[in-house]
């Protein structure tokens, strides 16, 4: 069954190291996906995710504009990052792996999502929902986003360990939506 992100539910957050001793947190406001979710085997379910790299809000103009900039995410020539999931490890009932791959300035690698089922329910407008949550850490510099600046008092000002923490509500599409989606 075909599921839609919710995105006035949903969020895709980051965080890194600013000169070593706090952590800039920032998020994409813009971004789509689906997820095939098979309620009765939820390891044969799949994920694909769009995200705008544009949209990015770390609530300092400056800094947006240096973060997509050809230093980072170069939003101009690459204007969407995506994951797309190559298959789900089952932990336990509420609890998986992710593997898929993460694709962002032109750049393709391999990440795992640590993710959490929160369940469903049902709104008062008749739609079903989920839930889920996820967390992974990366290297920016495994995708080329190697910008930095050396401190004078040692260390760098930008973190190379980057922490991505997702809050998702999926919307169950309804076989009257995905009929007129398909024509």
């Amino acid at each position: 069954m075909t599921w839609t992100i919710d995105a006035g539910h949903s969020h895709i957050q980051f965080s890194a190291r600013h000169m070593m001793i706090a952590k800039v947190r920032g998020r994409f406001q813009t971004f789509t996906g689906n997820v095939e979710f098979d309620e009765q085997n939820p390891a044969n379910s799949s994920v694909n995710v769009e995200i705008e790299v544009a949209s990015i809000d770390t609530r300092d103009e400056k800094r947006d504009g240096h973060l997509t900039s050809p230093d980072f995410l170069d939003a101009a020539n690459y204007p969407s990052m995506t994951f797309v999931s190559k298959r789900i490890e089952m932990v336990n009932a509420t609890h998986a792996k992710i593997i898929g791959d993460l694709t962002m300035r032109g750049v393709t690698r391999e990440v795992t999502l640590d993710t959490e089922y929160n369940g469903q329910a049902k709104s008062p407008w008749g739609t079903t929902s989920a839930g889920f949550a996820a967390s992974t850490k990366i290297n920016r510099k495994d995708w080329g986003l190697t910008w930095n600046v050396a401190l004078e008092t040692g260390g760098v000002l930008v973190g190379e360990e980057i922490t991505i923490e997702i809050e998702l509500e999926m919307v169950k599409m309804v076989l009257e939506e995905a009929a007129g989606v398909a024509a």
